[in-house]
């Protein structure tokens, strides 16, 4: 499905070029590259966008839409230089515009110009309540009045609802400043109650916590934020401060730090609540003000990706730094946005090159083989499981994927023993799992073994998951291979309700119907099997096409299988 969204995205792009080039043989240029803005705008194609606007603006330099539309597609291509001079003529010409005012202030932040800024604020821009708070009190702060920029914070306090956010940027302001202590009777809940701090206040609260020779206490923290599994980026920091290293205060070093951080907590708090599109621009004008703030990058990336730009979030990913803690986790999701694009070699190579930089990150190799199984490379796969299970240590149940997928692995190869071997290890490990139960259940069906224990793992994979189409589909074949027909129509016929495109489920009712006497209905299944089966890996089209001839009874005895006890209630 991905794949055909891909599809249907470079198709809307040649529709795009194609209503410009139609447009402008009848001598309307402007509105060419308009109707092709607004088709790549469509699908978020930034860099399709931004050259179209630019385009039409040549054409109509004043047109208020065009402009607004213009600086959104430059800052969701991370070009904020660009969108500047945009910004300012959307503005000279009177029209009110957030996303310009934004660009704007950012601009002059970024050239330490806080006087201008708070000029502009005190003008008259505005840029809600909460962004203009913060970006004012970091202002005051980047002119080095503290006294003023404390209260711009306490102001920000004191708006219902903007409560956290303004004590959280007063304790990053004030250990910037070198306050630690300030900073630290903030974080810690000593002021005015506790925090709920996110993955990043915590990490100030421990490079606050250092600065104050507390290791210990830094070190507790992340034990209890984060238990015994912390990310690359916070265990790199457990590891210094158990040698006795006094960390530096790096989240926020200047004003201008501080104001990327007020767009990067935004764009966090707003990720998953709002537009992607408008989450974005926080997070690029965050990046913007700060390169090298790795947390923005990778949010970025993110964010990306679920728009499907997959070239834009490899970009953001190639961004992180081979020495940062973070650089693994950044090759792991510039992998998966080299399959998105469907470049699966190009992850490969990536995944493989990672493993050999990190041999001893288990979370690496059982990446790697879960991309080598998707490549149907189950040889390869097994190796980089096996590899990812020799790092394991104590046993604990989120080992259970690896296990479960190893054993696809050799299921696929046929090598049933090693496979079931392993699916038991991860039932084991995860009791009742439905995935495993149904896989390891379908998995006898077809072996023509262990039907009773098939059955039984299947119907409580279904207990589980009602809703999931593959695992009541493998009941309803269970039910099939074990000869009880009728009992397999309704089950099948819910399982094509729930997938009612999928090929192997509507080749599956052809059968059962075929089975029960329904011959016309099932030649109707068959037939829509085969319309879905180009785009499904485990349909044989081959083999429904001979149904479809011949008939089941004819296909089974030409495979040497048992044939069918049908039913007698023919058509």
């Amino acid at each position: 499905m991905r794949f055909r969204r891909l599809a249907l995205i470079a198709s809307a792009s040649a529709l795009a070029l194609s209503l410009a080039t139609a447009v402008r043989a009848e001598g309307e240029v402007a509105v060419g590259p308009y109707l092709a803005a607004r088709v790549a705008s469509g699908h978020n194609d930034y860099s399709a966008a931004a050259s179209y606007y630019t385009r039409a603006l040549a054409r109509d330099p004043s047109n208020p839409l065009l402009l607004e539309s213009a600086i959104l597609s430059q800052v969701g291509l991370g070009d904020i230089a660009r969108a500047v001079p945009v910004a300012e003529v959307l503005r000279a010409g009177g029209r009110d515009s957030q996303v310009a005012d934004l660009v704007l202030l950012v601009d002059l932040a970024k050239r330490g110009e806080f006087d201008a800024a708070l000029a502009r604020l005190d003008a008259g821009t505005t840029v809600g309540p909460l962004v203009e708070g913060l970006f004012r009190a970091w202002a005051e702060l980047g002119r080095g009045q503290m006294s003023e920029a404390q209260t711009a914070f306490d102001a920000v306090v004191q708006v219902r609802g903007l409560e956290l956010f303004g004590t959280y940027h007063k304790a990053l302001a004030l250990a910037s400043a070198g306050d630690f202590e300030g900073a630290d009777k903030i974080l810690s809940g000593a002021a005015a109650g506790p925090l709920r701090l996110t993955r990043r206040g915590v990490i100030a609260h421990v490079e606050v916590l250092s600065q104050l020779e507390r290791n210990a206490a830094a070190i507790e923290l992340i034990d209890k934020a984060f238990g015994n599994e912390p990310d690359p980026t916070l265990e790199a920091m457990r590891r210094r401060l158990e040698a006795g290293e006094m960390l530096p205060f790096t989240v926020v070093t200047s004003a201008t730090d501080g104001m990327a951080e007020v767009f990067h907590s935004l764009a966090g708090a707003l990720s998953g609540e709002a537009t992607d599109v408008f989450t974005l621009v926080y997070a690029r004008l965050g990046e913007y003000l700060r390169p090298d703030h790795v947390d923005a990058i990778l949010l970025v990336a993110a964010l990306l990706e679920s728009q499907d730009q997959y070239d834009l979030a490899t970009v953001s990913y190639n961004r992180i730094p081979r020495d940062d803690p973070a650089y693994p986790v950044a090759e792991l999701g510039r992998a998966e946005a080299l399959i998105a694009a469907g470049r699966m070699d190009a992850a490969i190579e990536a995944l493989q090159q990672l493993a050999k930089s990190y041999p001893d990150q288990e979370v690496i190799w059982a990446n790697l083989g879960d991309v080598l199984r998707r490549a149907e490379r189950f040889e390869d796969a097994v190796r980089a499981y096996d590899a990812a299970i020799a790092l394991f240590g104590e046993e604990n149940s989120a080992q259970w994927p690896v296990y479960y997928a190893r054993g696809t692995c050799h299921e696929r190869q046929k090598r049933y023993e090693t496979s079931e071997a392993d699916m038991r290890k991860a039932l084991d490990l995860q009791p009742g799992q439905p995935q495993i139960l149904n896989y390891l259940g379908y998995s006898f069906l077809e072996q023509g073994r262990n039907f009773d224990e098939a059955l039984a793992m299947i119907e409580s994979a279904v207990a589980a998951r009602p809703e999931d189409g593959y695992i009541v589909d493998s009941l309803a074949w269970a039910y099939f291979r074990l000869g009880r027909y009728d009992e397999a129509v309704a089950p099948m016929e819910r399982a094509v309700e729930l997938m009612p495109v999928d090929a192997v489920v509507n080749d599956h009712l052809g059968d059962v119907y075929w089975a029960v006497g329904r011959k016309r209905e099932a030649e109707f299944q068959w037939s829509r099997a085969l319309s879905f089966a180009a785009d499904s890996s485990e349909a044989d089209a081959d083999r429904i096409r001979r149904k479809l001839d011949v008939g089941l009874d004819a296909v089974l005895a030409a495979e040497g299988a048992k044939p069918l006890a049908v039913s007698k209630n023919a058509d």
